[in-house]
Order: C-alpha cells, then structure tokens, then sequence
C-alpha cells in the first residue's frame, strides 16, 4: 500500500456531537478507486468512536457505496483521508457525512398556522469557470450581467423547505442528467463542460401555493426570466453555455390567475463578451466532502 505521506490527501471535517454515517460516494477512477481511511485528529481519541464491519479493517472504506459509523460524544475534529490504490493513482473521491438522528417527540401546535418554508434559507452552489466555486443566497445571481461566465454545475441546499421538494436537473453539451433532489451536486468542475440546460420542478403538500422564478442569461443571449412550479432554461438553439443564474421560490398570492409557467424576456441588450477563460486543470488530488442539512461547515 503506498504511503499516506506520499500519495494521501486529507481533509479535517468539524463535527458537533451527535451520529454521522460517513458514505464513500464515488471515485474518479471506478477500476482503481483510492480507499478513505477516517480517523480522529490527534487529540480527539476520547471525543470519536468509529464502527465498522467486524469482519474489516477498522476505519477504512475500500471503494464506493461503502460506509462507517462515528459517534461523537463532544465537539471533535474528524479526519478524512485518501490514499491512491496504486504509485501515480487516482486520489480523488467524494465522501458525504450526514446525521443520523431518532426525531423528536412531536409538539403540539396551531394546525391553523401550518408550518411555512424559510424562503430566504435557499442556498446555491455554481461552478463557475475560473473562480471555482460561488455561494449565493436566493435572488443573487451567480455570474451574470455585471460578470458572465461559464457554469460547470450547481448544487442547492434548503433546510428550511417545509413541505416543499425541490429537485433539478442539468444539461451538458448533448447530455441532460438525470433530476436530483436538493443537497447534490450536479455538473462537472473543471472539465471545461458549461452547463447549455437546466430543469427545476417543485413538488409536496405546499407546491401549488409557491413557485419557482429563475433569470437566466446563456452566451450572446439576452436576459430570461422563467416562473413556474417547473421551469425550464436553455438558450436559442440549446448549444449556449449558462453564464449567469439566479434563483429564488415565491408564495403566489390568492388572486393570482399563474397556472402554468410563465417566460418572458426582459429588455435587456444581448450580452456579447468574449468566452472566460477555462479552468486551470484540477490537481492529482482532491477529496471533496458533501455534508447535507448540516450548519457545521465540512471545510
């Protein structure tokens, strides 16, 4: 096995107490994934204990859709780290944490005040080429007008969402993938594949009181603007890289007559800049942690 000086890389991830599964999600090299090895950080041995299979070698996930067990008893430090299979391997992977929790006795409540969404939690995640990765809240704009410039991929969070289910999709080049539920990403980084569609439906209990509006600019294009409970964005010819997005959900009001999503443009001048420069390639290494629903910050 090659050594973790030489051929590892490590993340340190804060958890708060509580019980995490810890999901070894996929590998950029399927034939000869890299394994990932968690462990406690140095000083935080009493703080973590890590379950795995009796029958395996304690701490060390071998390949993709695997999983541990940590529990912690306090606020620790948590280190996850990943090591190629093979001298020159691949090292990178995706490792997601999440909670495991019991709930919560219920609470009685006002059932004349039903539970309502956070609409200002919305958070979005857009790869964008050359900057890396941007975090907006709803209603800003990730690159667009004052800055356009390719995006690569979008993951959004809503912990606040309620009864309402927010999934979407993305389309690359000739490839649109398949609908994804909030907390994942979905795109590339770094390859240089600008997103040319994207798809957002919202469903649940409360969907028909809220809907999606979403202002899109794709190359050479002028600005869009897409309402609806699903929506769905792409340039003239459907070929145009998406260099600008901003999102929000809104509460239709009662006298409202939207039954169906509504595009218009605004009279915006077609945006004719230059393509941004690509990326820069990304390294040998890279470990990327997902944490879904959770405050605590994985970096």
């Amino acid at each position: 096995m090659p050594s973790q000086t030489d051929q590892g890389q490590r993340k340190e991830v804060e958890l708060n107490r509580g019980l995490f599964v810890v999901r070894y999600k996929s590998a950029e090299d399927a034939a000869l994934p890299p394994l990932v090895k968690v462990h406690p950080a140095p000083g935080h041995e009493r703080q973590l204990q890590i379950t795995t299979h009796p029958d395996s070698d304690p701490n060390t996930l071998w390949h993709p859709d695997t999983s541990l067990v940590v529990r912690a008893n306090a606020k620790a430090t948590l280190h996850v780290e990943v090591i190629a299979a093979q001298a020159n391997g691949s090292r990178v992977a995706t490792v997601k944490i999440e909670p495991i929790t019991q709930g919560a006795p219920a609470k009685t409540a006002d059932q004349s005040e039903p539970f309502l969404p956070d609409l200002h939690a919305l958070r979005i995640l857009g790869h964008v080429a050359g900057l890396g990765d941007v975090v907006v809240a709803a209603d800003q704009w990730i690159a667009g007008p004052s800055a356009p410039s390719r995006i690569e991929g979008l993951a959004i969070e809503w912990p606040g969402a309620a009864d309402l289910h927010l999934r979407y999709a993305v389309k690359s080049g000739a490839q649109t993938g398949r609908l994804t539920d909030t907390g994942e990403y979905a795109g590339t980084r770094g390859r240089a594949l600008p997103l040319t569609g994207l798809i957002l439906e919202l469903s649940g209990g409360l969907s028909d009181s809220y809907q999606l509006t979403a202002d899109a600019i794709f190359l050479n294009s002028p600005t869009m603007r897409v309402s609806g409970k699903s929506i769905v964005l792409s340039g003239p010819t459907g070929r145009e890289p998406l260099v600008g997005l901003r999102l929000s959900v809104e509460q239709i009001e009662k006298s409202s007559t939207v039954q169906t999503p509504v595009t218009s443009q605004r009279p915006a001048a077609a945006i004719n800049t230059p393509a941004p420069p690509l990326a820069a390639a990304p390294a040998a290494g890279r470990v990327r942690v997902f944490r879904s629903r959770l405050k605590q910050a994985a970096e």
